[in-house]
């Protein structure tokens, strides 16, 4: 690939963080590019290598990468990431934490580039087909996609692993050997080990024909995302639910596909046939009395008001008790619920001097708040306030001794009540401020 095939693959950025891992692929990638932007100094480039810290070599491997972009005057990020156990094996984990790292990265007027090639492409297509995934996950790797605010752009994509290693040796590049690309007990190893050599022998031509085959796929998925988007939006809320009555009455094919696209807007991982009847049976069909939820790779389907949420799992928070020593200060609520501070211009009253505040999550007893006579307990606030049961036990509760005094974002007590006084806001990670 020559410095205007690559230049015009990228356009038209001219700034780029390149997904560096030091393997041979990614070395290849910022070697081409490194290229040309010695023929053109306008362009920019940054390397981002992810430290996983799943191998002995990992700061052996750091130091190859920062050694090898001094020498090419490219700067470096490393990241050095914590996978979590959720649940999705510990490539898709490493994957997961890979491109959050790359996200948070980017500058304003940055494309990120990577590089995966035609083998990977082979590669990606035959899990999907091993997970009986349908055009979606068949359609395998675009070229170019839309990520965190600018674009995944893949220059390598249409060349094989063979014409890297060639470019590499041509160039006498030194690259990493990752020890764990041995270990066929990876899905993806096994595949490239064991598998792709036979196809690959049998048939020379085996990847090039499955790039095809994906591609088909990806223009049907293309297709009918134009011929389904403006009924998705008309039955998608502006929170993101999805109305279950206008799904009742279509056909199971196209219900299922309003359901992969619908779950596609939530950045869910596609789920298999399985799994969606198991969402259309167990949560959107649950009796009405049922509050139906069905756990999917760390989220949560739900049904509420007639319709489906995608939710974040987080655990209960209904026990704890949080000292708010200084209620000057904002308060961090634990497992990344977000943080609680009492701000300007509300009608929430301060404490007096003898009073200890603390921040809760559940209440006991009849409360009486502003707008509602007579008591109630507070699952039946709740209910009329239309919180969903899912932040029920992790909507922030304000309590100045054993009185409670506002819940963030839905009410406030009469004994908490001020014609002149602060706000309780909280602030959920990711999410607009509620106030009381």
């Amino acid at each position: 690939m020559t410095s205007s095939a690559i230049a015009q693959v990228v356009s038209p950025y001219r700034q780029l963080l390149v997904g560096f891992s030091g393997g041979l692929d990614s070395t290849v990638l910022l070697h081409r590019l490194k290229l040309w932007r010695d023929l053109e100094p306008d362009v920019r480039l940054r390397a981002i290598h992810i430290h996983h810290g799943l191998s002995t070599h990992a700061d052996a491997w750091v130091a190859h990468c920062e050694a090898l972009c001094a020498k090419w005057a490219i700067p470096l990020v490393v990241e050095r990431v914590t996978l979590r156990d959720e649940g999705l094996g510990i490539e898709a984990q490493a994957r997961k934490a890979r491109y959050a790292a790359f996200a948070n990265a980017l500058q304003a007027g940055e494309a990120l580039v990577t590089a995966q090639h035609l083998d990977d492409q082979c590669e990606t297509f035959l899990l999907a087909l091993k997970r009986g995934s349908g055009p979606a996950g068949l359609s395998a790797m675009p070229a170019r996609t839309d990520f965190a605010d600018t674009e995944l752009i893949r220059p390598l994509l249409g060349e094989t692993r063979a014409s890297l290693e060639a470019w590499a040796q041509e160039h006498h590049l030194r690259w990493i050997e990752d020890e764990s690309n041995l270990d066929d007990s990876y899905d993806r190893n096994f595949l490239r080990l064991r598998v792709l050599p036979l196809l690959n022998h049998r048939w020379p031509h085996f990847a090039d024909a499955t790039a095809r085959s994906a591609l088909l796929c990806a223009e049907q998925e293309s297709l009918l995302d134009e011929l389904l988007r403006e009924e998705l939006i008309g039955i998608t809320s502006s929170e993101g639910a999805l109305a279950i009555p206008p799904l009742e009455g279509m056909s199971v094919v196209r219900r299922s596909a309003l359901l992969r696209r619908w779950l596609g807007t939530q950045g869910a991982v596609m789920p298999s046939r399985a799994m969606l009847n198991r969402i259309w049976d167990e949560v959107a069909q649950a009796r009405q009395d049922a509050t139906p939820c069905l756990h999917l790779n760390g989220f949560e389907v739900r049904r509420y008001k007639e319709q489906l949420w995608w939710i974040k799992c987080q655990p209960s928070l209904a026990e704890m008790i949080l000292d708010w020593d200084c209620p000057d200060e904002a308060l961090v609520l634990p497992a990344g619920a977000g943080t609680v501070s009492l701000v300007a211009s509300g009608n929430v009253r301060l404490p007096t001097e003898n009073e200890t505040v603390t921040v809760r999550f559940k209440a006991h007893g009849l409360l009486h708040i502003v707008g509602r006579n007579g008591g109630r307990k507070l699952k039946k606030i709740w209910q009329e306030c239309n919180v969903p049961p899912w932040l029920r036990d992790t909507t922030p509760l304000l309590f100045y001794g054993e009185t409670l005094i506002a819940a963030a974002g839905v009410f406030v007590t009469q004994e908490g009540w001020a014609e002149q006084g602060v706000c309780f806001e909280w602030r959920a990670y990711g999410q607009q401020a509620a106030r009381s």
